[in-house]
């Protein structure tokens, strides 16, 4: 059964998720915050998600149709995957009435998606959860998609088993932040929702891999210089003890070397935002559409 707003899919309810922009990440310039750079606008098209994750009644009902004997706290690939592959035979059948133009899947959702959603009132979170997203593990936003669609993890070793969640604060629910889940063993205390969205096809926007390392450089020195440097310099002399200035030069300039770094952890001035447009446009070739 289906509307122009909602989608049921094997006893799942989706709403619809309108097309629109979000803005991810952080833009404060303090090292402690380089996990969560660059800000950027990520833009997805319409897609369908669930309000709440699965219950276990709607686990076990699932399970029962493919026969899959595991606890419903329980989370792996393997069980993943046998779900999403039963509710991908589903969402066959019902392809006639999506867009059919494009081409449809299910999965956990992305990152964009997932904030856009929460953006637009269409999910309900809990404090204290940790949510399964589609997305591969990675270190900051560098090669973050721009277009919603999942991010691969780019690499080897065991972080390639794991996926991106999104964790919610003890107390706070509105708090989130980006964690990981390793999929090659069960794990338990995990929140699991879907969304049907649109196979994005064609080139990978995506924003930059690479900073401007030397403008970063630049404004460190600047800022250690001003807010280290100076000061450990300026103090001594101000107090009238000049001499030490000239006589304990290295102490000083070691001190305020230190100084500058303590204040780049939580202070530096805000980064600039990746809009869509200046994201990088990465060629896909026909042997990889």
């Amino acid at each position: 059964m289906i509307s122009l707003t909602s989608l049921t899919l094997a006893g799942l309810e989706f709403d619809k998720v309108k097309s629109g922009s979000v803005l991810i990440g952080e833009n404060k310039g303090g090292w402690i915050y380089a996990s969560q750079r660059p800000r950027h606008e990520v833009k997805c098209p319409d897609f369908y998600i669930m309000q709440s994750p699965l219950n276990d009644e709607q686990i076990m009902m699932i399970s029962k149709e493919i026969g899959l004997e595991q606890k419903s706290d329980s989370w792996s690939a393997k069980k993943l995957n046998l779900i999403l592959a039963y509710l991908s035979e589903k969402l066959n059948d019902n392809l006639e009435h999506l867009d059919d133009e494009k081409d449809w899947e299910i999965r956990c959702p992305s990152q964009g998606e997932w904030y856009l959603s929460l953006k637009n009132d269409k999910i309900l979170t809990t404090k204290k959860s940790r949510e399964l997203l589609s997305d591969g593990t990675s270190s900051n936003h560098r090669g973050a998609m721009m277009d919603g669609r999942p991010r691969q993890f780019e690499g080897f070793g065991p972080m390639q088993y794991h996926r991106a969640a999104i964790e919610t604060h003890p107390s706070k629910k509105e708090i989130t932040a980006l964690s990981s889940i390793p999929l090659d063993r069960e794990n338990t205390g995990i929140t699991v929702r879907f969304v049907v969205s649109p196979i994005r096809r064609g080139d990978i926007v995506r924003v930059p891999a690479n900073a401007d390392v030397l403008s970063n450089i630049r404004v460190e020195l600047f800022w250690t210089l001003v807010l280290g440097i100076i000061p450990s310099f300026a103090i001594p002399i101000l107090r009238g003890m000049g001499s030490y200035a000239i006589d304990g030069w290295a102490n000083l300039l070691f001190g305020g070397l230190c100084a500058g770094f303590v204040s780049g952890a939580f202070w530096r001035p805000k980064r600039p935002t990746i809009l869509y447009e200046d994201g990088e446009i990465i060629t896909i070739t026909n042997r990889h559409r």
